[in-house]
C-alpha cells in the first residue's frame, strides 16, 4: 500500500519541518505540497524535502486563495502520477495520529467497499508564549470542543478526510470531505485523530493574519479568521493570543472539571525523531514511529468527543443531496426538452 499526503502551506516555517518529518515516520510514503507564496523560510524547508525525492513541490505565487482547487489538483496527481492507494489531506498545523499501528496499518483495515475515512480534530491549546518549540509547550488538549455550529472559534469539533486515490476526486474547502464516483464513506468510525496546533505563538499569528490580509477580494474567510484579521488591523494580536492561551490557573480548573487534558503524545514522538540540530531527518531502518493501542479509558473519552461528528456527517450528507439535485436540475435545464422553454422566454 502507498499513502500520499497533500499539504497546502503558507508561512508555516515554525511547524512544517516537524509536520513533514512526523508523517514520513508515521506511515506516509510521499508528500505533494503546494507552497502559496511563503516568505518566512517555509519554501526552503519544502525544497530540502524535495531534494530527498519524498516530496513533490508545486509553487502558487498568487495571493488569491483557491484551496479546494489546489488540494483537488494534488489529490488527483496522487492518483494519476504517484500511484497512491490512499490520500490524506493535511494542513501544516495538523498531525494525523493513528489509534494503534501506523497510518498505513489503519487504512489497510478499511473494508474494500469503503473509500472514505474521516479523522477527528483534537485541538491543542496555546500556552504562555515563552519562545520554546511549539510541541514542548503545547501539551494541553481541549477535551470538550465547541459545537460545530460555533464558527467564531477554531476550537470546534470537525473532521478531516482521507480517501482511496481517485483521478476524479473533488476535495471540499478545508479538507473536510471528498467526493468521487464509487467512493463510499465509512461512517461513525474515526480511527485517525488529527492533532491540531493552530495557535502556536504571537509571531505565528502575525504571519497568519498578514497572509489573510493580503488575500484577494474573492477569498471568503471564516468567522474566526475575521476576528484574527480585526485584531491584526487594530494591533491587538498579543491580546488576541492571550485570550486563547491557557495559564496555570486555567489549566488547574480545566483538569479538575474535565474540560482540559494533558496530552504529551506529539511532544514525545517528535523528541524521538528530532535531530540534535532541531531538524527532522528522513526515517531509516528501525526509526519509524510506533503507535500503541489506546487504553479503554482513552477509547471511552474519545468516543464521547467524536460522537458529535455524527451530526456533522448528517449535514455533509444533506449538502451532498442538495448538490446532486442542483446538478440534475441544471442538466434538465440544458437538455433537449428545455429548448421550447428557452425559445418561449425570448
Amino acid at each position: 500500500m502507498k499513502v500520499v499526503m497533500t499539504l497546502l502551506v503558507r508561512d508555516e516555517a515554525d511547524v512544517v519541518d516537524a509536520q513533514l518529518g512526523y508523517h514520513l515516520h508515521a506511515g506516509v510514503d510521499e508528500v505533494i505540497a503546494t507552497d502559496n507564496a511563503s516568505s518566512d523560510g517555509t519554501t526552503e524547508i519544502l525544497e530540502r524535502y524535495e531534494r530527498t525525492g519524498r516530496l513533490r513541490l508545486i509553487r502558487e505565487p498568487s495571493d488569491e486563495m483557491r484551496q479546494d482547487e489546489w488540494v483537488t489538483r494534488m489529490a488527483r496527481l496522487a492518483a494519476t502520477e504517484h500511484e497512491a492507494d490512499w490520500v490524506i489531506h493535511a494542513d501544516a498545523d495538523e498531525f494525523w495520529w493513528p489509534r494503534g499501528g501506523s497510518v498505513k496499518d489503519v487504512l489497510a483495515t478499511v473494508p474494500e467497499r469503503f473509500g472514505i475515512v474521516r479523522g477527528c480534530w483534537r485541538h491543542f491549546l496555546p500556552r504562555p508564549d515563552d519562545g520554546a518549540f511549539f510541541a514542548e509547550r503545547m501539551t494541553v488538549r481541549l477535551a470538550t470542543p465547541a459545537h460545530p455550529g460555533d464558527k467564531e472559534t477554531i476550537f470546534h469539533a470537525h473532521q478531516k478526510v482521507a480517501h482511496r486515490a481517485h483521478s476524479a476526486v473533488e476535495i471540499e474547502r478545508g479538507n473536510h470531505n471528498a467526493e468521487a464516483p464509487g467512493l463510499e464513506p465509512l461512517r461513525a468510525w474515526h480511527p485517525l485523530e488529527v492533532l491540531h496546533f493552530s495557535f502556536r505563538s504571537v509571531a505565528q499569528l502575525e504571519r497568519k493574519a498578514h497572509g489573510n490580509w493580503l488575500r484577494s477580494p474573492t477569498y471568503e474567510p471564516t468567522a474566526h479568521r475575521l476576528l484574527l484579521d480585526e485584531a491584526f488591523r487594530e494591533g491587538r494580536l498579543p491580546e488576541h493570543y492571550d485570550g486563547h492561551a491557557v495559564d496555570d490557573e486555567a489549566l488547574a480548573r480545566g483538569l479538575a472539571d474535565g474540560t482540559l487534558a494533558i496530552d504529551t503524545r506529539l511532544r514525545d514522538a517528535l523528541r524521538g525523531i528530532r535531530a540534535y540540530d532541531g531538524s527532522f531527518p528522513l526515517p531509516g531502518a528501525g526509526e519509524r514511529l510506533t503507535f500503541p493501542r489506546p487504553t479503554a479509558a482513552d477509547d471511552a473519552a474519545y468516543a464521547a468527543e467524536a460522537s458529535v461528528l455524527v451530526e456533522i456527517d448528517g449535514i455533509v450528507r444533506a449538502e451532498q443531496r442538495v448538490r446532486a439535485l442542483e446538478r440534475r436540475l441544471d442538466a434538465l435545464e440544458r437538455g433537449p426538452r428545455s429548448l421550447p422553454r428557452r425559445l418561449a422566454r425570448r
